[in-house]
């Protein structure tokens, strides 16, 4: 029967959250929790973001002409209103737009005589430079995730039990796929399997570590050519009292986890499989 994985071949960790009450939490992190949306959900936000501020402040810009009453004298060539030539709405929110964006085509300008005006101008002017570093922040953040890279790191499809220097072994192996190399490379694995202690209780995925290398280093990889990853299977290992039919039926699984920097950006990636 094919038994469902805790973490696919791929690294994809197959856990969803539910009944998760405290959801304000991920506002607390509104920074991450914007660059963990997926993609068509940031360039939403990212679009909403600016539309709207563009939307408020060209609503606010209409007020205050039409509270001064300058959309009453639009040809009155003696009367100065708070923006020349914003004649409505559109020409408010067209105004906005080109104060955020500094683009200032000349036509549509404040005038020294509306200090309401002054003010609405220096707001906007800070927020709009806040939303910019904030948006571009989490855009040029969420562009530069390694989590690509972790693509072309690749595992074997399955591991093997052989002996290697008369000692039995668990074996696999890891190889990278780029001309560039993982800096600092170091590679852990975790039995993951249901377990009852000696007081009953039932603990349905208990992690323990398998050692491939940390004591004598060999966890700390030079990955310029695949390189085959060995557990020995000692006093120590938990697979020690495992017969072969025992490994064929028991319910685990294992994780492998590569860790190294990208050569190129200096980032920390983490590539999975199972």
């Amino acid at each position: 029967r094919k038994r469902q994985r805790y973490v696919e071949k791929d690294g994809k960790c197959n856990v969803q959250h539910g009944n998760v009450r405290e959801t304000y939490r991920y506002l607390t992190d509104i920074f991450t929790t914007l660059v963990d949306l997926k993609w068509r959900f940031s360039l939403l936000v990212f679009i909403l973001a600016y539309a709207v501020t563009w939307l408020f402040f060209g609503l606010i810009w209409w007020f205050i002409a039409y509270c001064r009453g300058d959309l009453d004298h639009l040809e009155d060539h003696a009367w100065t209103p708070c923006v020349n030539n914003l004649n409505g709405f559109v020409s408010a929110f067209l105004f906005s737009i080109e104060t955020e964006t500094t683009i200032g085509y000349g036509h549509r300008v404040i005038t020294d005589k509306c200090p309401e005006g002054i003010v609405l101008l220096l707001l906007q002017a800070i927020l709009g430079s806040m939303v910019n570093a904030f948006m571009v922040g989490c855009m040029f953040v969420k562009i530069s995730q390694p989590n690509k890279r972790a693509e072309t790191l690749v595992f074997s499809s399955h591991a093997v039990v052989s002996l290697r220097d008369d000692r039995l072994c668990l074996m696999f192996r890891v190889g990278d796929l780029r001309d560039s190399h993982i800096v600092e490379a170091s590679i852990r694995a975790k039995l993951i399997k249901s377990k009852q202690t000696q007081e009953g209780e039932f603990i349905p995925l208990d992690q323990t570590d398998l050692s491939v290398g940390f004591e004598t280093g060999d966890d700390r990889l030079f990955l310029v050519s695949p390189l085959i990853i060995s557990h020995e299977i000692d006093e120590r290992s938990p697979f020690w009292d495992v017969s072969r039919h025992q490994l064929e039926k028991d319910d685990f699984e294992i994780v492998v986890i590569l860790e190294g920097m990208v050569e190129a950006t200096g980032m920390t990636c983490q590539a999975r499989s199972s």
